[in-house]
């Protein structure tokens, strides 16, 4: 019994004379099956400091392959954008060929938060029906006064149809009085967060 454990001992002590042979960054660069792969590239000082002096330095990575690679993705980017340019190119003369069009795309208005009024269009339920409905809303206030802005949100529980970013209640009042003109008798004004645009 005391041989067997003695055995052992030395078996156990020779793993981990082996293990303890390969550097940090060998052992890190070690491929296990189901794992990913590590490629550590590094100067020599850092190999002596992170292993210690008498450690084997691992050979870095050709830097004319990485240069090459840096210089081709490059190239496909700058392609890239000269075909995303040409896309953007042909949609706004698309656009500017038919003035007729609605342009149902929002749009992202940038700008800086205040307190303001909107006049309220549409106020729904939750169900699908009422979302199509708000949509509808937004878009044919979109086309009747193209440069207002048109919100279409999910304010809990209720699809609601907003327009404009009035400063003073004079201003949403007279928008107020042409959208219910226009049939909308349902419209009110609403105080709220408006965005305004940075001057």
């Amino acid at each position: 019994m005391r041989r067997l454990l003695i055995i052992f001992t030395l078996c156990v002590g020779c793993v981990i004379v082996a293990d303890a042979q390969s550097t940090f960054t060998e052992r890190l660069q070690k491929s296990n099956s189901g794992e990913g792969k590590i490629t550590v590239t590094h100067d020599q000082s850092i190999d002596e400091l992170v292993n210690g002096k008498n450690a084997v330095p691992v050979q870095a990575a050709p830097k004319k392959q990485t240069e090459t690679t840096t210089a081709t993705t490059r190239q496909e980017n700058a392609r890239d954008e000269k075909n995303e340019q040409t896309t953007v190119l042909q949609e706004t003369e698309t656009t500017t060929a038919t003035p007729d069009t609605i342009d149902t795309r929002k749009k992202v208005m940038k700008g800086y938060k205040i307190n303001g009024f909107r006049v309220q269009v549409f106020a729904g339920g939750n169900s699908r029906n009422d979302r199509v409905k708000a949509e509808r809303t937004g878009n044919e206030i979109k086309s009747l006064f193209p440069g207002e802005p048109v919100y279409v949100h999910f304010y809990s529980p209720r699809w609601i149809c907003r327009m404009g970013n009035y400063r003073t209640y004079e201003e949403a009042h007279a928008i107020l009085r042409s959208v219910r003109e226009l049939g909308y008798q349902s419209a009110i004004i609403v105080k709220g967060k408006i965005t305004v645009q940075y001057p």
